[in-house]
C-alpha cells in the first residue's frame, strides 16, 4: 500500500557569478544586482501554491541549491527559512543544507548563514589545483578553497561537505589522489567525489577538453575508493562518502524515493498523494516549475508541468533512484514507496540474481559488487 514518506524541500536559486563550461544545471550568470527580495517573495508564493501536497507532514530536510545560493546574503536566507517554517513546521532535528562557493566575496559570511538557520554547508571546491580550477572556469583558487573549508569548520555548522571532481582535463593519477589527500586534511565530515562528464548544451560539449583515457579513469576511481575508505569515509551512495553518522539526510530521502517539494526556477518535485477514502486513487506526481528567472519572477502560477508517475513506471523509477545507494533495499520500502506488491518485480529480480547482479533474502534485495558496476544492465531487467 502506498504510504506517505518523509517530506523534504528543495529551493533553487539560479544565479552564479559566471557559468562554468561543464555545468548543465539551470543557472544564469549574474548581471548587475540580484533581485533578492523579489525572488524570496516569489519562492514563498510558490511554496504556498504547493501546500496542498504537504498532507500534515513536517519538513524533514531542506536543500538550497543553484546556481550559487551564497550570492544571496544571510538576511534574505534567514527570512526565507523563517517564512518556510511558518508555512510548514520544521522537524526538531531538521537538516538545512546550502550550497556555497569558496570565492572571497562569499565565505566571509559563513557564520551568518548558520545564524540564519542553515545547519550544513556544501562547498563547491571541485579541485585544489589552480590550473584545474582555471580549466573548469572556477572563480576561486586553491587557497580560497582551503580557507572556505577552514571557516566552515569553525562557523557552528553540524556538518559540511566538500565537492570534488576527478577525471579532469589532463589530470594525472597523482593529481587526482592529491585532491583527496588535501580535502581529507581539512577534515570535512562529508565528501562528494564524482567524475567529470561532458553534458549536452555545455561549453565543454561544443569544445571538448582532453580527458584522461578509460584506463586512467578506472585507476583513479579504484585507488581513490581505497584511499577514501582508509581515511574513514564510508561510501553510502555512488558519489558520496561520509564519516559515520554524517550522511546527507536530504540526499538519502531523495534516493530512497521519498517526497520533496521543489520551489524556484526550474525546480523539480516528487510528491505522494494519498486518498484516504479510496486508496486505489492514491498517486505519485512530479512537478516542474517555470525555468527562466524573468518568467518565474512575473508568474502568477509557478508550476510549468505536473505529471503522474503511472503504476507501470513506478518500479523502474524507484530502482533508478534506490540503486544509487550502497545499502540493502528493504522489500517493505519498495511496497510503501510504490504502492505495489514486491511480487511485481519478482521476475526482474530473478533474472538479476541469475546474472550475479543481485542477491535476494527474505527481507531485502542487495546489489553484488558486480551489480554496482553494471547498474544499467541490472535496470534493463525491469524495462
Amino acid at each position: 500500500m502506498l504510504t506517505l514518506p518523509p517530506l523534504s524541500l528543495y529551493i533553487h536559486i539560479p544565479w552564479c557569478v559566471q557559468k562554468c563550461p561543464y555545468c548543465d544545471f539551470n543557472s544564469h550568470g549574474q548581471h548587475g544586482e540580484l533581485p533578492q527580495t523579489e525572488y524570496v517573495d516569489a519562492l514563498i508564493n510558490d511554496l504556498k501554491q504547493d501546500l496542498h501536497y504537504v498532507q500534515g507532514r513536517q519538513l524533514h530536510t531542506i536543500f538550497i541549491g543553484g546556481g550559487t545560493p551564497s550570492l544571496f546574503d544571510a538576511g534574505h536566507i534567514g527570512r526565507l527559512l523563517t517564512e518556510v517554517d511558518a508555512l510548514i513546521p520544521f522537524s526538531d532535528n531538521i537538516e538545512i543544507t546550502m550550497e556555497a562557493n569558496p570565492g572571497t566575496l562569499e565565505h566571509d559570511d559563513f557564520a551568518a548563514y548558520n545564524k540564519a538557520g542553515v545547519t550544513r554547508l556544501s562547498i563547491g571546491v571541485q579541485s585544489f589545483s589552480s590550473d584545474k580550477l582555471n580549466l573548469l572556469g572556477r572563480i576561486h583558487d586553491k587557497n580560497e578553497a582551503q580557507v572556505a573549508a577552514q571557516k566552515a569548520k569553525v562557523s557552528g555548522y553540524q556538518s559540511f561537505n566538500l565537492d570534488l571532481m576527478h577525471g579532469l582535463p589532463d589530470q594525472s593519477f597523482d593529481e587526482a589522489l592529491a585532491d583527496i589527500e588535501t580535502a581529507a586534511g581539512l577534515a570535512p565530515p562529508h565528501l562528494s567525489w564524482y567524475q567529470l562528464t561532458i553534458e549536452p548544451n555545455t561549453l565543454f560539449h561544443s569544445k571538448p577538453p582532453q580527458l584522461p583515457d578509460d584506463e586512467n579513469l578506472w585507476q583513479i576511481y579504484e585507488q581513490g575508493q581505497k584511499r577514501l575508505a582508509a581515511l574513514g569515509y564510508q561510501q553510502y551512495e555512488i558519489s558520496a562518502y561520509a564519516k559515520e553518522g554524517y550522511q546527507c539526510r536530504h540526499n538519502l530521502n531523495y534516493w530512497q524515493f521519498g517526497d520533496y517539494l521543489g520551489i524556484g526556477c526550474g525546480a523539480h518535485g516528487k510528491i505522494t498523494q494519498i486518498n484516504n477514502t479510496n486508496v486505489n486513487d492514491s498517486k505519485i506526481v512530479r512537478t516542474v516549475k517555470i525555468k527562466h528567472p524573468k518568467g518565474y519572477l512575473t508568474a502568477n502560477d509557478y508550476c510549468y508541468e505536473t505529471t503522474e508517475v503511472e503504476q507501470e513506471d513506478r518500479p523502474l523509477e524507484y530502482l533508478m533512484n534506490r540503486l544509487r545507494l550502497m545499502s540493502p533495499i528493504p522489500k517493505i520500502e519498495f511496497e510503501q514507496r510504490t504502492g505495489l506488491a514486491r511480487a511485481t518485480i519478482s521476475e526482474g529480480i530473478k533474472q538479476a540474481c541469475a546474472k550475479g547482479l543481485m542477491t535476494d533474502s527474505e527481507e531485502h534485495w542487495q546489489l553484488t559488487s558486480k551489480g554496482h558496476l553494471f547498474v544499467n544492465e541490472l535496470l534493463s531487467q525491469f524495462l
